[in-house]
């Protein structure tokens, strides 16, 4: 394991989140309150892109089916919803970031 360069912190204001691929993980970055998290950057239910999702606070929704994520600390929230049922789903992969100077690193 290795930390890459992901983006520049500029790129990345608070409340934001940028999709990134690293040695062929798709990796999402989120400015929670001035601090930067990384977690998978796919759903675990079904894959769904979670970039497309919407951030509220520290708390990623998948745009599929609802799934929500902590973004500090990976932690399945609620699994999927669809119809009547309320599925679990795992928790999301998240990864050691680092900023030195105004480059975002991530340790993958």
């Amino acid at each position: 394991m290795h930390f890459t360069e992901v983006a520049k912190t500029n790129e990345i204001p608070a409340g934001q989140m940028k999709a990134v691929e690293v040695e062929g993980k798709q990796i999402l970055i989120v400015n929670y309150a001035g601090a930067y998290y990384a977690l998978g950057g796919r759903c675990t239910h079904m894959g769904g892109d979670l970039s497309k999702g919407k951030l509220e606070g520290k708390t990623i929704t998948c745009p599929r089916h609802g799934s929500q994520f902590d973004v500090v600390t990976g932690s399945s929230i609620s699994g999927p919803k669809i119809g009547p049922l309320h599925l679990k789903t795992k928790d999301e992969t998240t990864y050691e970031v680092r900023v030195d100077g105004n480059t975002i690193q991530v340790n993958v």
